[in-house]
């Protein structure tokens, strides 16, 4: 009979990985979760998740990472870069160097499954616009996007555990949306630009769907998950903004670069069903 592999450690457990442990939690998984604040430690515990203080830096990593790692069967790593467009340190290859001081450690685990939560900014925006699948080479022009692709490399290279990277657009929910952000500016860029975005549930629900494929061999795959609807940014941010009672945002009418992403592989591969229109 072949081992049920139901232990799962997230590091990582903000925005999506703490309502993600929840749901697994529901469906009998047995999840170990980081955060980087000792006061959030009594909530996940609370939630039935066994909680670890853990920080990585580019020197080291703070906190118990060797038990975090030890009994597990698989490893979601879902930190973000935090990176910005000017940063003027971007050259030092800040995350980069954190995800390598983790690898080593990952390799003197038991761990032969990783997923990492990456990002479609690994594809650069251009002009004409247009469509991008798994199939489709990355070329960054943000930071962030430039570090994200490195570390997938690095990752998926590693012959002592197989790596499933999984590429999520922009992130929304019930409590994020990005036309807080956008209402009521004005001189915004790229309007006929096809928005690529994902909701929250949907981004659990397909991990939740790699994580059934655990036992099978196509495991170390890369996956695009963006919502199948792409209107253009001036007609979905316009039309988010009315709806929630915002100030319009005004976009100029320059030439519009931009991407249009594809999640036919994870439609196809994965059995999914995208459950929340954005």
């Amino acid at each position: 009979m072949t081992e049920i592999m139901n232990k799962i450690s997230i590091l990582g457990c903000g925005w999506l990985g703490l309502p993600l442990a929840k749901s697994l939690l529901l469906n009998g998984y047995e999840v170990k979760g980081s955060t980087t604040s000792e006061s959030k430690l009594e909530m996940l515990k609370k939630a039935g998740i066994i909680p670890f203080q853990i920080q990585l830096t580019e020197n080291n990593i703070i906190g118990n990472i060797e038990d975090f790692l030890n009994e597990t069967d698989v490893l979601l790593i879902d930190i973000p870069p935090g990176l910005r467009r000017d940063n003027s340190s971007s050259h030092e290859m800040i995350f980069v160097n954190k995800i390598k001081k983790l690898i080593p450690l990952i390799e003197n685990s038991e761990i032969q499954k990783v997923i990492f939560v990456s990002s479609t900014s690994v594809y650069g925006d251009s002009f004409p616009i247009v469509k991008i699948s798994e199939e489709t080479k990355p070329n960054p022009d943000a930071e962030s996007g430039k570090q994200l692709a490195i570390v997938e490399e690095l990752l998926q290279s590693n012959s002592k555990f197989k790596t499933t990277i999984l590429r999520f657009g922009g992130l929304l929910g019930e409590n994020r949306h990005p036309i807080h952000f956008l209402a009521g500016r004005t001189n915004l860029e790229n309007p006929d630009a096809p928005i690529n975005l994902i909701h929250q549930e949907d981004c659990i629900g397909i991990i939740k769907a790699i994580l059934k494929q655990v036992q099978h061999d196509n495991w170390g795959e890369i996956y695009n998950a963006v919502a199948p609807q792409h209107p253009t940014r001036k007609e979905y941010y316009q039309q988010k903004a009315i709806e929630f009672g915002l100030d319009l945002p005004h976009f100029n009418t320059e030439i519009s670069f931009g991407k249009l992403i594809k999640s036919d592989k994870i439609i196809k591969e994965l059995n999914y069903t995208f459950q929340k229109e954005i």
